[in-house]
């Protein structure tokens, strides 16, 4: 019977009122939620452990060379010894049938089979029994209901210790060891003693094991190495609707609409001009959705009064997406860039300076200069440049590895307080480059405005909103309530203030 109910932790963004001791080791989070990482057991016994291994495929080999590197003695059973080509498994493996690697095995079985071979073994089911078989197979499509492979397994084998582990683990970490990728063993087991067996032995191949509790979450595990960036789905999606909405709106008024109204022929803007216009909007817009849950869950926690409640479901999920928004937006804004400084090297470009020269020599004008126009381009340029440079330092800290050698208070200043300098700055950018067009007839072409006045509302209200949150009477209050002041609606007792130590101590 598989386990329904998953214990789920508190997700409402609140900072601790006491001091941080010590930052933990990013490996120490685990791959999955409500994941805890087990106490560590006591190291392996010195010596070389037997491990068997049932199997010839590229995992068996990649885990018996690397077993090997470790010390430990590695016996390969296979259906057929003599199809396994020489050389392919290390000279200290022995390679023998299926049979003898379970009888030479001391106490840990690896079944690098597929599942639907795992019938095969029930010959071994006496040899098999009191050992400590570990199930690195995974599923074959997500969604499904009936039992995980591993509780399948437990089945078949009952006198069987089953773990879960391992299938994370892919052939070519297994060959070159743990580095700075993907350390994490994941497991899961009914048998704490056997998970801790394994563990030691993945502590001992230099790997961090991470405990997910009873072999009901097997089927969790199965299905990790066949989601496809799960966490990036929502705001890809958002950024790509975006794009096509700000693109089919500059086609359809700078392309469509003039062509069936006068005839004017300006398709060709569409490989070039829409894709430039179009990218500066998608990254302000994607830029102002990372920061807009935040406001909304402070207006919220201000509203109640309290930081002990639950944020609602899309406004959690909201949260914990802006990482991939941020970079969604540097992405866009970093293409942009690239974009306008290809602008010179188009063919359209230079036939537009000849007609304009032309223009010029025909008018009889010798040195055409235009002041405001020329404060106006300097200045939404040196904007643009500051706001790109200010969301790459954003890009770059958001990184594990540069990320994790920032304080907290450091990390939190970076991308909050600079991440707001890069709003700040783009939106002037766009509206210095709008400059007084947005108050000119001329630039409502079919009674529609320019994409960039679009693109910069709902920037504009949240740098708004950000503003009413830094007055003294709201980040007050907002703070108290962060440090676990209530107002009376949620806390009826009295909660008396008094100063002790220049601190703000609550009493309830």
């Amino acid at each position: 019977m598989q386990c329904k109910e998953r214990s789920s932790g508190s997700s409402t963004a609140t900072s601790s009122a006491g001091p941080v001791v010590a930052m933990s080791d990013e490996m120490s989070v685990p791959l999955l939620p409500n994941a805890e990482a087990p106490d560590a057991p006591p190291p392996m016994a010195p010596g070389r452990p037997t491990v068997a291994i049932l199997g010839s495929g590229d995992f068996s080999r990649s885990l018996a060379v690397r077993l090997v590197a470790c010390g430990v003695s590695v016996v390969v059973g296979s259906r057929c010894v003599k199809r396994i080509a020489p050389g392919l498994f290390p000279d200290a493996v022995e390679l023998k049938n299926q049979e003898g690697a379970v009888a030479r095995a001391d106490r840990l079985v690896f079944l690098a089979l597929f599942p639907e071979h795992y019938p095969s073994l029930l010959g071994l089911r006496a040899l098999l029994a009191g050992k400590v078989l570990v199930d690195v197979s995974n599923a074959e499509k997500l969604g499904r209901s009936r039992l995980s492979n591993a509780e399948q397994l437990a089945e078949m084998f009952p006198e069987s210790v089953v773990v879960k582990g391992f299938n994370v683990i892919s052939a070519w970490t297994l060959q070159t060891g743990a580095q700075d990728g993907n350390r994490q063993v994941l497991l899961c087991s009914d048998s704490v003693e056997g998970k801790n067996e394994v563990a030691q032995l993945a502590r001992r191949m230099g790997f961090h094991p991470v405990d997910l509790g009873s072999l009901c979450f097997a089927q969790d595990l199965e299905s990790v190495p066949l989601r496809l960036f799960p966490s990036w789905r929502g705001p890809v999606l958002a950024t790509f609707l975006l794009f096509l909405f700000f693109y089919g709106y500059g086609f359809i008024r700078g392309v469509l609409l003039p062509y069936l109204a006068n005839g004017h022929n300006a398709f060709y803007r569409l490989a070039f001009d829409l894709v430039n216009e179009s990218l500066p909007a998608v990254a302000l817009v994607t830029l102002a959705l990372v920061y807009l849950p935040g406001l909304f869950a402070a207006w919220l926690q201000l509203w109640r009064g309290t930081k002990y409640q639950r944020f609602p479901c899309w406004l959690d999920g909201w949260l914990l997406r802006r990482k991939q928004l941020g970079l969604l937006s540097f992405l866009c804004a970093a293409l942009h860039g690239v974009y306008s400084l290809c602008l010179p090297l188009r063919t359209a470009a230079r036939y537009r300076l000849i007609n304009a020269a032309y223009a010029q020599v025909k008018a009889g004008v010798e040195e055409p200069w235009d002041e405001l126009g020329v404060w106006r381009s300097d200045l939404y340029l040196s904007f643009g440049v500051l706001g790109l440079g200010v969301l790459s330092l954003l890009a770059i800290t958001s990184l594990p590895a540069v990320g994790n050698i920032l304080t907290w208070r450091e990390f939190t200043f970076v991308q909050s307080g600079l991440g707001y300098v890069a709003l700040t700055l783009s939106v002037t950018h766009t509206l210095v480059f709008g400059w007084n067009f947005a108050f000119s007839a001329q630039a409502y072409v079919f009674y529609m405005p320019p994409s960039y006045m679009l693109a910069v509302a709902l920037p504009c209200a949240v740098l708004v909103c950000r503003c009413f949150l830094l007055l003294p009477c709201i980040s007050g209050r907002l703070a108290r309530i962060r440090r676990g002041w209530e107002s009376t609606r949620k806390c009826p007792v009295s909660q008396h203030h008094h100063v002790v130590a220049n601190s703000t101590c609550p009493e309830v």
